[in-house]
């Protein structure tokens, strides 16, 4: 495996033939028009959505990544796993690529190779600025081909990962493009809450009479409230124009109620808890980050560490995957990638270190203390540590301790 020194300097120069011989599109094939209704950049205005993505994106981009062969981590992970783009670091790697398949459903790497076909350099592309078209040959077997800003792409130069796969269907399919009627109504709930209070439209208030009104006495009332002539023309004296007095007289029967709306109503609180709900089961987030309250369960210490681990096995796995498996595709060999996800299992100290108590019990054990350092990450014992370990513990005894006489 190249050093990422060498992988530049490959790379620079991989850049420079490709300037002297830039790729073009057919003119029929066109990128896609995208039909959706609420766009990426639309949805991520939802609080809930937002912080639900950067949850994805904060969790993955936090694991290191092992390289494995035969089932035995390597002990020098190679320069493409440690810093798969040259001009980003590995964490920005990774949340380009979450990112793309929570919004997009989709997530492209431009793949460089060198002159001997090793990859030297993987850059996460736009997926808006990728089109895939899926092409039939004789036989009926399916080809992808890809273009991106215009140029094609090589089946060896792309890598393609999907957060859902459809048969029949070239693209990935996202939480926000299945959907759309969902989040489109939480978008419609949050503006309409916004928009109650500066709406113009709305009435502050009533007029009310228990008399019969003649046509034209409505707006005639109306007119005076607000300061106009009965006719609706505007008042000569500034004085009279001058509507912002406290105190007014009401007479025939008239009586005014205003609208007043408690702050719960005007926010739509009971929406906004439903909406926040909705957008976290959409994106598959843990309910206790998103300090979501669901109605009937409450939290504790262990039900907590359950939905963590059910949100790594059954929520955060398919990217891990579609990550792992499609850089095994370009590691040299058997190599394979695999996710460090003790990070996120990782249990609070005291019962992480009762549980290796358990695990060195001279009866009952199954692991070794240097076994319990790794986990910890920790060097194996030195033989001074050895031996000023046993020197801590208490000396068992084998005879039977008498005890003394007793003067009656």
């Amino acid at each position: 495996m190249p050093s990422i020194f060498s992988r530049v300097a490959r790379l620079f120069a991989f850049n420079a033939e490709a300037a002297e011989n830039p790729g073009t599109m057919p003119a029929r094939l066109m990128p896609a028009r995208r039909e959706a209704e609420v766009t990426a950049e639309r949805a991520l205005t939802l609080s809930t959505l937002y912080r639900g993505i950067q949850i994805h994106a904060t969790s993955v981009s936090q694991l290191s990544i092992d390289v494995e062969r035969n089932g035995v981590v390597l002990p020098e992970t190679p320069a493409l796993a440690l810093k798969p783009d040259v001009d980003e670091t590995r964490s920005a790697f990774l949340e380009y690529t979450v990112n793309s398949l929570y919004l997009d459903g989709n997530a492209f790497w431009r793949v460089t190779r060198g002159p001997l076909g090793e990859v030297i350099n993987l850059s996460v592309l736009n997926p808006a600025e990728v089109t895939v078209e899926v092409v039939y040959d004789a036989a009926g077997l399916a080809t992808k081909r890809y273009w991106w800003r215009g140029k094609p792409l090589g089946a060896r130069d792309v890598r393609h990962l999907q957060l859902l796969r459809i048969p029949g269907v070239a693209r990935g399919l996202g939480p926000i493009q299945a959907a759309q009627i969902e989040v489109r109504g939480a978008l419609d709930a949050r503006d309409y809450g916004a928009l109650w209070l500066s709406d113009a439209n709305l009435p502050d208030g009533i007029l009310s009479t228990d008399q019969e009104l003649a046509p034209g006495d409505a707006d005639k009332y109306r007119n005076v409230w607000y300061g106009r002539n009965p006719d609706g023309t505007e008042r000569d004296d500034a004085a009279e124009r001058n509507i912002t007095e406290r105190l007014r007289v009401l007479g025939k029967g008239l009586n005014y109620t205003p609208l007043l709306l408690k702050p719960s109503d005007i926010q739509f609180l009971e929406t906004q808890q439903y909406t926040t709900i909705q957008m976290a089961r959409l994106i598959g987030a843990p309910a206790s980050i998103m300090l979501v309250a669901v109605e009937g369960n409450s939290q504790t210490y262990a039900n907590v560490e359950q939905e963590w681990i059910g949100y790594v096995r059954f929520g955060l796995m398919k990217p891990l995957r579609e990550i792992e498996d499609a850089l095994s595709e370009l590691l040299p060999g058997r190599q394979r990638a695999k996710f460090n996800v003790d990070a996120l299992l990782r249990t609070d100290t005291k019962t992480r270190y009762e549980a290796h108590g358990l695990s060195l019990d001279p009866q009952r054990g199954w692991a070794t203390v240097d076994e319990v350092r790794a986990i910890e990450q920790m060097a194996p014992l030195t033989d001074a540590q050895r031996a000023e370990l046993e020197a801590r513990r208490p000396t068992k005894t084998t005879n039977t301790e008498q005890e003394a006489p007793t003067n009656a």
